[in-house]
């Protein structure tokens, strides 16, 4: 136990140590390992507009791997979002209501654990979870690193942790029709999952690259036939949520086109239009923050639209 709290401790102090990024417009104020009972603290990087008051009220976009969104030379790989430049220009152009970003950084081992969608997850036979579990990357890596899939816990820390401090602390529009959640690959899933999870909570879900393997191997692959299912039995009423998708065909994106369709085709049965929900194809496009900041201009303006 003692090593443990020894490790944990550790973590949150190098967390709490990260370089604040530097936004090239608006204001960045950071939340140090942000408390929870639910999950491991985390750091809460809070984007505002230039022109940020109290005496108005903003709608509210809650992204993943917040780590990435604002600054390259701070992440891993020094590729980011360019959400600050790109709602900025959004916010200028009035293409867009007022809003602020909430960047929730990642759980970094228990990212994979923390964004799959458990209940989806839980559908399957104890020999399929089990063989996920023992699933690796390319690289050999375990892909859930020994942890298991607590995604339910992670939507618990967003929506009765995050969220309630969100809207105290900052001007907001608490509402479902100003609440919005975003992310990439796994964050796509994630955000997929929060939408129908709490669909009185969020009013529009943007899943860009949205990585349905769930894991990095297609050969007698469960989980799509998992997500999709889940999907039939609860997606959100197309009346009142907006849910936008997109993917590439390169690199890891190389998986994504036949089980987009998949999904699209869940979603048409639905009763989801072109009014409220939007695939877009991107062929030649990668799995990177470079490739997702050339296009995430399209689901701001369609879920944020004035």
């Amino acid at each position: 136990m003692k090593v443990f709290c020894s490790i944990a401790l550790l973590l949150m102090c190098m967390i709490s140590k990260a370089q604040l990024p530097v936004p090239s417009s608006g204001k960045l104020i950071r939340h140090d390992s942000f408390p929870s009972q639910f999950v491991t603290a985390r750091n809460v990087d809070v984007w505002l507009p230039d022109g940020y008051s109290p005496k108005k009220k903003y709608a509210v976009l809650y992204m993943h791997d917040g780590q990435m969104l604002y600054d390259s030379t701070v992440t891993w790989n020094k590729q980011e979002w360019g959400i600050d430049e790109t709602m900025s220009r959004l916010l200028k152009e009035k293409k867009i209501r007022e809003c602020i970003v909430v960047g929730v950084w990642n759980g970094g081992k228990y990212r994979h654990t923390d964004y799959f969608p458990q209940k989806p997850f839980e559908s399957l036979t104890q020999e399929q979870r089990d063989t996920i579990y023992y699933a690796k990357r390319t690289n050999g890596q375990a892909v859930f690193q020994g942890e298991k899939v607590h995604s339910d816990l992670y939507l618990k820390f967003l929506v009765t942790e995050l969220k309630p401090f969100i809207d105290k602390t900052y001007s907001t529009k608490t509402g479902r029709v100003n609440t919005f959640v975003a992310g990439s690959s796994m964050g796509g899933l994630i955000s997929m999952y929060a939408i129908c999870e709490y669909p009185n909570v969020f009013g529009g879900a943007a899943c860009l690259s949205t990585h349905w393997p769930g894991t990095f191997n297609m050969d007698n692959n469960p989980i799509p036939s998992a997500f999709m299912k889940y999907l039939k039995n609860h997606l959100p009423s197309p009346t009142t949520h907006k849910i936008y998708f997109d993917y590439g065909d390169a690199t890891l994106d190389a998986l994504y086109p036949p089980l987009q369709k998949m999904a699209d085709a869940v979603m048409n049965e639905k009763g989801f239009t072109s009014k409220n929900r939007m695939t877009k194809y991107f062929p030649g496009e990668e799995h990177s923050e470079n490739a997702w900041k050339k296009r995430v201009s399209i689901p701001l303006e369609f879920l944020l639209k004035k």
